[in-house]
């Protein structure tokens, strides 16, 4: 992501407006959406047929100012209620072949990858037979069974390869794919904002081959920026979130829902949008996963969190009359005690600098997995939280939830901070598999080591609220140096392979060498043996 919080930044700001900014929170309905044309639309007929565009991966690094969120969790330090301090049951899922990602000395067909800014937001998503990552300024296509790369890297924006405007000349990044199951289709986005007017530019494969087709759309924001957008994948909708700002001043969430069943065809498209205040900020969508579809009607479930509580919104969308379509919520849901890991801001160590890395604690992490068992329906998400209680060892872990029933009382069915020893652990991405078994995974640095990719996991027979102990999937044997360069991030991605429901992927960051504007990144996959 281009622009995003920084320790010293956002502390200062959150501090002064946080009890300005955080207020109670009334469950209330939103009626009369905003009701918006794609401003353009097109078909790309083949992108394997379309040249990438040779200058993007050339420009010098950029660390990216940041726009700082409200402070969401809340005045005071409490003490962190669910830490899980040592790892139980048995070792988790054991790790298969894992590649290089899309990072710096990246090559494949279309060229070699370097890096030009700075964090690489790093995510992706597995589909019937191809993997796709994406990072800020590029994307590459894996053969999923062997891990090879047959398309890439290019830059993000050769998707919009003659569709004109800024979709095609700006690569500002903050990009996301996501794999509509249901469908068979990849979703590929990034925001166009060089200047205003500003676009999220959205594409949605016409097929199962993310190297085919695709139906390309610009949705407008107009001169509020659109920071931070984050996808899921929902029957009636595509839903997309973002922190909006006039300026450098928060202007709170957008939730945003776009019509799934017109571009799945390249029809035209509306989208439809609920704005909310300035005591809202990070709010993610649900993102669908497994074959089992939410009941019939179901609404979009919308999520973030406050002061030791998680909030959720119904995000209900009618195609046919918008006076239908309504945003109800939110309910608060009540959830241990825990503080943001460095106070939102800057504090994690690596071994070999003295720069410390960003937490991006006053935010969810990508993603908000749900998930209907048939019997229950469950949501689970992560985000990272403050351990250490001295000054001199602020460490940090990651918190979890899955909470159940979010369409009648939402409840924590059970949650945890793992935090096995005093290694800074954050940038966590979490899903669950068809058992109910999940995966967790993050970065995990200290003052002693180089940050490194780790991941845990449990299943659905553990005791409730405990992962199993730590695995790696590959330890750094870089530091993250430069000028202030504290950008780290800013999310990360674990999915579930459709085929199988069984096997997870993870895609997370880590440098080779100690430097600046030199990450690398690594996709790997796992599953429990007991998944068939």
């Amino acid at each position: 992501m281009f622009v995003r919080a920084t320790g010293i930044g956002c502390s200062a700001l959150c501090i002064a407006v946080g009890i300005a900014l955080a207020g109670p929170v009334h469950a209330d309905t939103q009626s009369a959406p905003e009701v918006t044309s794609a401003a353009q639309h097109d078909t790309l007929h083949s992108l394997r047929g379309t040249m990438p565009r040779p200058d993007d991966f050339s420009k010098s690094g950029q660390n990216h100012k940041a726009r700082p969120l409200p402070w969401l969790d809340g005045p005071g330090n409490p003490t962190d209620a669910a830490v899980q301090g040592s790892a139980t049951g048995s070792f988790a899922p054991t790790l298969g072949s894992g590649v290089d990602g899309v990072g710096n000395g990246f090559s494949g067909p279309q060229g070699t990858f370097t890096v030009n800014s700075a964090p690489p937001d790093t995510n992706g998503a597995v589909g019937a037979t191809q993997y796709v990552q994406i990072v800020n300024s590029g994307f590459a296509v894996f053969d999923k069974a062997t891990k090879a790369v047959t398309y890439g890297p290019v830059s993000t924006n050769t998707l919009w390869s003659g569709f004109g405007g800024p979709c095609e000349t700006d690569n500002d990044g903050d990009a996301t794919v996501v794999y509509d199951k249901a469908a068979g289709r990849w979703v590929i986005s990034q925001f166009a904002v060089t200047a205003s007017p500003y676009f999220e530019c959205v594409a949605v494969s016409a097929t199962s081959d993310a190297t085919g087709a695709y139906y390309r759309y610009a949705f407008p924001y107009g001169t509020t920026f659109p920071d931070y957008p984050k996808m899921g994948v929902w029957p009636d909708a595509y839903y997309e979130t973002f922190n909006m700002f006039n300026g450098n001043t928060f202007a709170g969430a957008k939730l945003c829902a776009y019509d799934r069943n017109a571009m799945l065809s390249g029809a035209a498209a509306t989208q439809q949008c609920f704005q909310l205040s300035t005591s809202y900020g990070g709010v993610l969508p649900a993102d669908l996963d497994g074959s089992t579809a939410p009941p019939a009607g179901s609404p979009n479930y919308l999520m973030n969190f406050g002061t030791s509580k998680l909030n959720l919104w119904k995000f209900h969308v009618d195609w046919t009359n918008t006076a239908n379509t309504t945003l109800t919520g939110p309910t608060a849901i009540p959830v241990a005690s825990f503080a943001s890991a460095c106070g939102g801001g800057t504090c994690v160590p690596q071994t070999g600098t003295s720069q410390k890395l960003d937490s991006l604690a006053d935010r969810l992490m990508f993603r908000l997995a749900y998930r209907n068992f048939g019997d229950h329906e469950s949501l689970v998400v992560s985000h990272s939280v403050k351990v250490g209680t001295t000054k001199q060892n602020p460490y940090t872990g990651v918190r979890w939830y899955e909470v159940r029933s979010p369409s009648a009382t939402p409840v924590v069915y059970q949650q945890s901070t793992f935090s096995p020893d005093t290694t800074y652990r954050w940038l966590s991405s979490v899903a669950m598999d068809k058992q109910g078994n999940m995966a967790l995974g993050y970065s995990a640095s200290s003052s002693a080591i180089h940050p490194a990719i780790r991941y845990t996991g449990r299943l659905a027979t553990d005791t409730l609220s405990t992962m199993q102990a730590e695995a790696s999937i590959v330890e750094g044997t870089g530091s993250q140096s430069g000028s202030n360069l504290s950008r780290w991030g800013d999310y990360s991605a674990m999915t579930v392979d459709p085929t199988d429901d069984c096997t997870f992927w993870y895609t997370n960051e880590y440098l080779k060498t100690t430097g600046a504007f030199n990450w690398s990144t690594r996709l790997a996959s796992f599953k429990f043996a007991t998944c068939q």
